[in-house]
């Protein structure tokens, strides 16, 4: 199978997309792949973590326009890499600090998840 060259949106595009992604969501993952095809280990380790606390938050695929969304998202965070997860507009971190935060137990705070009354 062929897979064309990274077609790439332009910067504004992407800077736009990134803004409104986190200032529109709660919890927001950006991530290299999707909900259900996770497309590297570190986007998959997020996105467990993330799931084990919320059922609603949002997630960009970033394979579309890698390079864009490094430059996007480092002028919010600072980082590069990805994935990147933000809540209420600040960012948290990468999958490393999701773990830290987790095995503290401090992620489900962060992350602002309701306790489960059920």
């Amino acid at each position: 199978m062929d897979f064309p060259p990274n077609q790439g949106l332009d910067q504004d595009e992407v800077d736009e997309q990134v803004d409104e992604a986190i200032a529109e969501n709660e919890v927001v993952l950006f991530m290299k792949g999707t909900e259900l095809m996770p497309q590297c280990g570190y986007s998959r380790k997020a996105l467990g973590l993330i799931d084990q606390h919320r059922d609603e938050f949002e997630t960009v695929d970033v394979l579309d326009s890698l390079d864009e969304f490094r430059v996007a998202l480092n002028s919010h965070s600072g980082w590069e890499t990805t994935p990147q997860t933000f809540v209420d507009g600040e960012f948290v971190g990468g999958s490393d600090i999701l773990e830290e935060l987790e095995e503290r137990g401090e992620l489900a705070e962060t992350l602002n998840a309701t306790p489960d009354d059920s």
